[in-house]
């Protein structure tokens, strides 16, 4: 077969879909991807496992006027290529990946949406409703089947929506990367980074930007920096925010206590090595950070929302709480900090629970979605 992975930018497809374009690769399928590529903004991420690049210019806001030119020139693609399976992936690029392959689905090619999270769920805004839920039911109709990463979507999709809709366990964690360390290979993560065996190390990652929430954790870490004396707080990643939150870290003297670590793609060699890893969105279709932790069996403190709350039992496999309630982050910080068993405790729990969510898994349910 041949067949084309799409999405709004390819370091959406570097990040979350390489092991999948291997497995269809190694099958003997001819993979194309169509994304804009925006790598040079992305440190040392790299596009494998893929025949041929296709530079479609998409632009992220649904609303950029921009899209009609990428819309235009996806559409002469599919024109020009015949594709026997379409997967596509994010708002942008599903939305008019979806339109411009209505013609080839009547050809015979399937098309197929992977849905990384509805931007319509329990508790978004009414304006999230209007606009985006009645685009999503009338373009479930345009692909042969709607792909959801969480469980709330899939109920509301499999409720609501026309056509076949199918849940797999998130975009999948490596867990040959992603697992927990000896000791002494903590203690060598650690002086790599220059942290100390004293350090008591909370890390979040993602990038700095609205939704990822990192001011909450900031705000809480200026609660703990008394308590904590030696609390070293790491945000990894790079985004529109960086500056606020420097300036954030600045007002509260924090300067000894938070640091800003740029983007890696080099994390697990650092998160087997924290004590506790926190992620503070909003909104999450799936957090891949908090899976992470979990595949290295470290305590989650995570905020309350769709995909979090899917993950973690509230005080068993990891603490919830209200995304912009600092000191609730910091006082389930400090729990764990006291409590060191209890914190080892949570671990493992989360550990056996992550499992389901690891490539291995995700990309066997995957294959039979791909291939059925």
């Amino acid at each position: 077969m041949r067949i084309l992975y799409v999405a709004t930018v390819l370091s959406h497809i570097c990040q979350f879909h390489l092991p999948y374009l291997q497995m269809l690769q190694e099958q003997g399928h001819e993979i194309h991807v169509a994304a804009h590529d925006n790598l040079a903004v992305k440190n040392g991420l790299e596009l494998k496992y893929a025949d041929r690049h296709i530079e479609i210019p998409f632009h992220r806001s649904p609303f950029d006027p921009r899209n009609l030119t990428a819309y235009r020139k996806l559409k002469a693609l599919l024109k020009q290529t015949h594709y026997d399976l379409i997967v596509c992936n994010t708002p942008v690029g599903g939305v008019l990946t979806r339109l411009a392959a209505r013609k080839s689905r009547r050809t015979g090619t399937r098309v197929i949406y992977i849905a990384h999270g509805f931007h319509f769920y329990k508790g978004a805004s009414k304006k999230n409703w209007l606009l985006f839920y009645p685009l999503e039911k009338a373009l479930a109709r345009l692909c042969d089947v709607v792909v959801t990463i969480n469980e709330e979507d899939y109920a509301l999709a499999k409720a609501r929506f026309p056509g076949k809709i199918a849940h797999i366990h998130g975009i999948g964690v490596r867990e040959d990367r992603y697992h927990p360390a000896t000791e002494a290979e903590q203690a060598e993560m650690r002086s790599r980074e220059g942290l100390s065996s004293e350090d008591y190390v909370v890390l979040c990652t993602g990038e700095l930007n609205e939704n990822k929430n990192q001011k909450t954790l900031v705000s809480a870490a200026a609660l703990l920096k008394d308590k904590i004396p030696n609390l070293r707080v790491l945000l990894a990643g790079n985004g529109p925010k960086e500056q606020e939150l420097r300036d954030q870290i600045a007002a509260e003297g924090l300067e000894d206590h938070v640091k800003l670590l740029g983007y890696r793609t080099d994390l697990e060699k650092l998160v087997p090595a924290v004590d506790v890893v926190v992620s503070c969105s909003k909104r999450e279709g799936l957090g891949l950070n908090v899976i992470e932790g979990m595949l290295c069996g470290k305590p989650v403190v995570a905020s309350i929302n769709r995909g979090h709350v899917e993950l973690l039992k509230d005080g068993v496999t990891g603490f919830l709480a209200a995304p912009e309630d600092a000191a609730a982050f910091a006082d389930r910080i400090l729990q764990l900090s006291l409590d060191r068993p209890f914190a080892e405790r949570m671990g493992e729990a989360g550990l056996e629970k992550a499992q389901a969510y690891t490539v291995n898994a995700v990309r066997s349910e995957l294959a039979v979605i791909f291939l059925a």
